[in-house]
């Protein structure tokens, strides 16, 4: 199962294994406090891509199909969270974004999901 988690909530035991999926470190947190397992910054999206989302509400339903098409091309890196969760059961992806509703968590997420249904 994929959750998705804010990296500035506290950790829960039934995170599972914990996923840094931003490219950018968050602000104001130590690694250790932090609680990652793992940082994979090569999943977020581009640098472009963030900087012209800019967590724009109005710009969401763009961002999620342009971040849908970068991930289309990241097929190692999305094996490697579908490993994780077989192998860990849960898996945590973490942002840092302060809306919890509109960040690229979300859409990997939904991405993660509808790979396992196409490979089940």
């Amino acid at each position: 199962m994929f959750k998705i988690k804010r990296v500035y909530d506290p950790p829960a035991k039934d995170d599972g294994f914990r996923v840094l999926v931003d490219r950018i470190w968050p602000r104001g947190l130590s690694r250790e406090s932090a609680h990652i397992d793992l940082w994979l910054r090569e999943i977020a999206p581009s640098t472009g891509l963030r900087k012209w989302f800019g967590h724009d509400p109005a710009r969401w339903p763009v961002f999620k199909a342009r971040y849908a098409k970068e991930l289309d091309s990241k097929s190692a890196l999305i094996g490697e969270l579908l490993k994780l969760e077989k192998v860990h059961g849960v898996v945590t992806l973490v942002y840092g974004a302060r809306d919890n509703t509109h960040n690229n968590a979300v859409v990997l997420k939904e991405y993660l999901e509808s790979r396992k249904k196409e490979g089940s």
